[in-house]
């Protein structure tokens, strides 16, 4: 190849592809327009798998195996390392990674592995001074991705990251900034501003990963209005991302285990994870997303074969 690809993981905690039925269903009482004119439609138990040209929607196994509900913390681990966390220690855990499994995280994460391999990685989510408080008082309940990028020598985002644009909120629009956080000189961006802006981070980058909780949260709380909104705002994040094309960026959205698509419960589901590939080496990747665990192998092979060092 002549040129380094430019890759953005959008993670999406706790999205499945369940029933076509939107009394349960945010994804069938939303219109998700950016979405569905990418991977040609809406993904459901009765057509999982979309094709619209290069991009696709597959499903992901999130049980690996073993019995029980998927957790973040082993189901995070396996998307982010390729290890079945889950079977390692017997059983789904989280929300955090079980000490058990840090060190598989610690030695496998896709930060460290592409970085072994010389490409330039950049996990985009800013955070605020309380949680740099919080890591400095010695917690080390972190999740999977920000532990990842602290054993791996990857920097986080600060306000300031936010402010030159160079940073994405976890919300994506950084209201709960000004709201919640104490920072009245952050100003809300739209949502497809800030897909815009992920798209121009990730090309500065060779893999960007950006991490969206609200979608568990929402699935959590059960409220319709609530993951409506939730999905509106991903749709127009999507939207944003591709506003420009994508024949020089891949974009793949995964997930560690399903929630959302099914609000009628509180808990976690048994339903697949949604993946979704689109961009200049969405083909490489058909085929090889059957699990959550062939997700960080997949995207590890393709720079082996791709990327170029300068």
């Amino acid at each position: 190849m002549t040129a380094k690809p430019h890759f953005l993981f959008l993670f999406l905690d706790g999205v499945g592809i369940g029933e076509e039925d939107p009394a349960v269903n945010p994804f069938f009482s939303t219109t998700m327009e950016h979405f569905a004119n990418l991977f040609g439609g809406i993904p459901s138990k009765v057509k999982p798998v979309l094709r619209n040209g290069g991009a696709f929607v597959e499903p992901s196994d999130a049980l690996m195996g073993v019995e029980g509900l998927p957790q973040s913390g082993t189901g995070q681990t396996a998307l982010f390392t390729g290890v079945n966390a889950a079977r390692v220690i017997g059983m789904h855990f989280g929300p955090y990674p079980h000490s058990q499994i840090r060190p598989i995280l610690q030695e496998k994460n896709i930060f460290r592995v592409l970085k072994d391999l010389g490409a330039e990685v950049f996990f985009a989510n800013a955070f605020p001074r309380q949680f740099f408080q919080y890591i400095e008082s010695g917690h080390r309940r972190l999740s999977a991705t920000t532990m990842s990028c602290t054993m791996s020598g990857v920097p986080l985002c600060d306000a300031d990251s936010l402010r030159s644009g160079k940073g994405l909120s976890a919300d994506i629009t950084s209201e709960r900034w000004r709201t919640e956080l104490g920072y009245s000189d952050i100003s809300p961006v739209t949502p497809f501003d800030a897909g815009r802006r992920l798209a121009h981070i990730s090309r500065e980058h060779d893999f960007t990963m950006f991490e969206h909780f609200l979608t568990d949260k929402a699935g959590h709380a059960m409220d319709h209005k609530m993951a409506e909104s939730v999905l509106k705002n991903l749709d127009e994040l999507i939207g944003g991302i591709a506003d420009g094309g994508l024949d020089d960026l891949t974009l793949l959205i995964s997930s560690d285990h399903g929630n959302l698509e099914d609000i009628s419960i509180k808990t976690h589901t048994l339903n697949p994870s949604l993946t979704a590939v689109a961009g200049e080496f969405a083909e490489f990747f058909s085929g090889r997303v059957g699990s959550i665990c062939e997700i960080t192998p997949g995207i590890t092979q393709l720079f082996k074969e791709h990327f170029v060092r300068s």
